[in-house]
């Protein structure tokens, strides 16, 4: 009995440092991250859409895409442009 009690408690401490624990700490970077906009950033959506903010409210930004303006929720900003061609170089 105590052994299964061991390696139960063993199986909640892995799945605590391999899954749980990487995710909280990537939803605080993303976070961090969307404080941190600021208008004339360049940004890809949830969605794809690459565009440069022109206006940031509350909860809502909006964005210049090849000549559209298009307001998305602060969510749905997913990643900074300058990362996204970091990450395609470094393939």
């Amino acid at each position: 009995m105590p052994q299964q009690l061991i390696m139960l408690v063993l199986i909640l401490v892995v799945f605590y440092f391999f899954m749980i624990r990487p995710q909280m700490k990537k939803q605080k970077e993303q976070k961090k991250f969307r404080e941190n906009l600021a208008p004339g950033d360049k940004v890809v959506t949830i969605g794809g859409v690459h565009g440069k903010i022109l206006e940031i409210n509350d909860t809502t930004v909006l964005l210049n895409s090849e000549g559209s303006k298009l307001r998305f929720d602060k969510s749905a900003i997913s990643q900074s442009f300058e990362a996204t061609a970091m990450a395609a170089t470094n393939k």
